[in-house]
């Protein structure tokens, strides 16, 4: 004969935990947040500084702090060090390759007229700089160091066939802007719609192609234009001996 549990037992509603998770043997509780609207590094600073001032944490209970934001710090600590690394590398390779310091110093200028573009670019549009952005500038800095190289050994080149250095200057921009024009917009407009992308997944690429679109539109310009003004200030009276 069924029996009513109403008559064997006491039946109450309390609140409590649904999941009881642990680590390493101890128990876990999770506080999750979405950020939107600012930069998670500057969040979690932030977010740690209000924490420490207004809650101690009780004997026995430790506090961490994880998520997304670990691989930028990983990033750029990265980044730090193969940054400059990288920069040495390349000076390096091109006073083999020009045997000038003044030459390899002025390809090496095209960096800030990449950085240039891409920052405005991420602050204009509300982006931050985050992993996805950094490799974007690590590839705009390859393609903006490969376009300042065709320019000043093309207008070297025209000095040494016996040029002025007005001359070469001028046939040497002339000379480059069909090609560094046809490389650049190939890129741009490959990586246009990315860069306007709003549909799923598009956090990832978006700040990678904002950054190589826009960066490359500010080092076509200011290499087209300033490089070889800038050549025609630094570069060498005298050319070095080709081996």
């Amino acid at each position: 004969m069924p029996i009513p549990l109403s008559q064997i037992a006491d039946f109450s509603l309390s609140d409590g935990q649904t999941i009881i998770a642990r680590d390493s043997g101890q128990r876990r509780i999770t506080v999750r947040c979405d950020i939107v609207g600012r930069d998670q590094g500057g969040f979690v600073a932030d977010a740690k500084q209000q924490f420490a001032g207004a809650i101690t944490a009780p004997e026995g209970v430790g506090v961490r702090w994880i998520g997304m934001f670990e691989n930028l710090e990983r990033a750029t600590r990265h980044f730090l060090i193969l940054i400059p690394a990288t920069i040495v590398i390349i000076y390096g390779l091109l006073l083999m390759m020009f045997r000038s310091p003044r030459e390899a110093f002025l390809v090496l200028l095209s960096l800030p007229f990449a950085f240039l573009g891409g920052a405005l670019a991420l602050y204009f549009r509300g982006m931050t700089l985050n992993v996805s952005s950094g490799v974007g500038f690590a590839a705009l800095f390859g393609v903006s160091v490969m376009d300042s190289v065709f320019m000043v050994e093309w207008i070297t080149a025209m000095r040494r066939r016996g040029l002025t250095s007005d001359e070469a200057v001028v046939e040497g921009a002339l000379g480059r802007l069909r090609p560094s024009l046809m490389t650049s917009s190939v890129a741009i407009l490959g990586l246009l719609p990315a860069s306007l992308a709003v549909g799923l997944g598009s956090d990832v690429q978006r700040p990678l192609a904002t950054v190589i679109v826009w960066g490359l539109v500010s080092t076509e310009i200011l290499t087209l234009f300033v490089v070889p003004v800038l050549y025609r200030i630094l570069a060498p009276k005298q050319l070095p001996d080709v081996a």
